[in-house]
């Protein structure tokens, strides 16, 4: 969903999913997308999955150690990533990358946040 989204608006990228503890679920590239956007989605993802807030937001709110955190083997600071939740807990992260901008590669992933609201949902119940 994520890559059609952005498909639609002439953007190659590449989306994935972790769970909440980080494990990669789920790799999808679009087939002009660079390699290296898996890299840079899954380092959002896990961006995620370590704050427990949007990767944007979390960027927002500390520029202070956001170049110590792009240190981190498996991290990177960077907007594109958003958490899954289900039942008021974060259950995993979906982050896109390859857009120009990381609000396209947001934009792209809410698409998918929102298309799985609904099965999310009945699980909660």
């Amino acid at each position: 969903m994520s890559i059609e989204a952005c498909r639609k608006n002439g953007f190659n990228v590449s989306a994935v999913v972790v769970d909440k503890h980080g494990k990669l679920r789920s790799v999808m590239r679009d087939d002009l997308a660079a390699k290296y956007t898996i890299e840079i989605a899954q380092r959002k993802a896990n961006m995620v999955i370590m704050s427990g807030i949007a990767s944007g937001a979390f960027r927002a709110a500390r520029p202070d150690i956001q170049q110590e955190l792009n240190h981190i083997e498996g991290l990177i600071v960077m907007q594109g990533g958003l958490p899954i939740h289900a039942s008021g807990s974060l259950i995993g992260a979906i982050a896109v990358s390859g857009a120009p901008g990381g609000d396209k590669d947001k934009a792209c992933a809410a698409v998918a946040i929102e298309n799985m609201t609904e099965r999310l949902e009945f699980a909660d119940e």
